[in-house]
């Protein structure tokens, strides 16, 4: 199938002007100048773009797409994510993670859903444990995970700074960090670490004494949710001046905006103008993650559910709110988490590169068509193509 996409200003991220894009399969055949469709040749979709900005399909690297939750017990468990969670916010690769409970939530499970959202028609890969140390893997070794599963590329969501972490020492995040970089390095994956950091003031101190006191890079961690509070955010913009990678959540509700959250696109922009390299910040939705909230003693209070929505919104929001580039913008939900996670095929618009694109209204920036793996999954803001059990 070829898919001429013509007359779209591109952000590849980087703002290319306006360009046609062909769409062989899978991949992204060719981006000109211009492209013309030839006489009497096979079936071509073309499709104006005109008044449209083109840019990569977003990647959500931090998503619980079993669910979440569970912290105020058995009913608070959240939902599995469907695919136009996904689609309708304009992502087209999915990472997934288990979280707090690592018992009902399996590895078996996770990796299921992820080959079954793959079939669906978006790209799906996941992180091996959940916020406990020792690591609950898949085969019973983080390297045996990385190096035989194809899905598995790298470890987390490891909780610490948290009182529903398992309070997890420096010599055993310096353990499962270096088990998680030699399986990465060799199966030819990143190998990351995704770090959940809870309000502790403890901050991001354990990862720092790894780095301070053993070999592993500053780069082997990926720590989210760094605008959970003023303070870990200040930690977290000296984490990345020092070279180390920082997520932003984007999923939230108000009252944790009130009690201090920096709203992740806001916190985008003051990262930026405190010199942190745009390449090392990223933003992910925790979609269908519970949002709890607890008092001072760890009762829980209320709870609510993360959107995938979410991630989407905040680009928007970093644009037109705090006048953030649209190239910057972009790149964090798109080149940077494709850099960090090794994502080949993703992240860029350029031939050769898989075939995930939005097309924006250039005044609105309103999605209007999706594309991912090559098939058109949304047009005119609508889900054309729907999960198993979504019809």
């Amino acid at each position: 199938m070829l898919t001429l996409i013509k007359n779209g200003e591109v952000y590849a991220p980087d703002y290319l002007g306006k360009k046609d894009v062909l769409l062989v399969g899978k991949q992204i055949g060719f981006v000109q100048d211009t492209i013309e469709r030839p006489e009497h040749f096979v079936e071509i979709d073309v499709i104006d773009a005109s008044g449209m900005l083109v840019v990569p399909g977003f990647i959500d690297a931090h998503v619980h797409l079993i669910g979440g939750g569970g912290e105020g017990g058995y009913k608070t468990r959240t939902p599995e994510i469907q695919l136009t969670d996904a689609t309708l916010a304009g992502i087209t690769t999915l990472v997934g993670v288990i979280g707090t409970d690592g018992t009902t939530r399996t590895m078996p499970a996770l990796l299921a859903k992820a080959r079954a959202l793959e079939e669906e028609g978006i790209t799906c890969f996941v992180q091996t444990g959940s916020y406990q140390v020792p690591v609950k893997t898949l085969t019973g070794k983080i390297e045996e995970d990385l190096i035989l599963v194809d899905k598995i590329i790298g470890v987390g969501e490891i909780a610490i700074a948290d009182h529903r972490s398992s309070q997890p020492t420096v010599e055993e995040i310096a353990k499962l960090a270096s088990q998680a970089r030699n399986g990465g390095l060799l199966s030819g994956k990143s190998g990351i670490v995704n770090i959940h950091v809870g309000d502790s003031y403890d901050h991001l101190q354990v990862i720092e004494e790894v780095v301070e006191k053993t070999e592993l890079p500053i780069s082997q961690f990926y720590p989210t949710h760094i605008n959970r509070n003023p303070h870990l955010f200040e930690a977290g913009i000296k984490f990345a001046q020092k070279g180390g990678y920082i997520d932003f959540t984007t999923s939230t509700v108000q009252q944790f905006l009130d009690d201090g959250e920096v709203k992740a696109s806001k916190a985008l922009k003051q990262a930026l103008d405190a010199g942190v390299e745009p390449t090392r910040i990223t933003f992910t939705s925790d979609g269908q993650a519970s949002l709890p909230n607890f008092d001072g003693a760890g009762n829980l209070l209320g709870l609510n559910v993360g959107k995938c929505m979410s991630l989407y919104k905040a680009v928007v929001d970093a644009i037109i709110e705090d006048g953030v580039s649209i190239e910057d913008a972009v790149r964090v939900v798109t080149e940077n988490p494709a850099s960090i996670l090794k994502l080949a095929g993703k992240g860029r618009i350029e031939a050769k590169k898989d075939a995930d694109l939005i097309l924006l209204n250039k005044e609105t920036y309103k999605i209007d068509t999706v594309f991912a793996m090559g098939q058109k999954m949304i047009e005119n803001g609508e889900a054309i193509v729907k999960g198993t059990f979504e019809n």
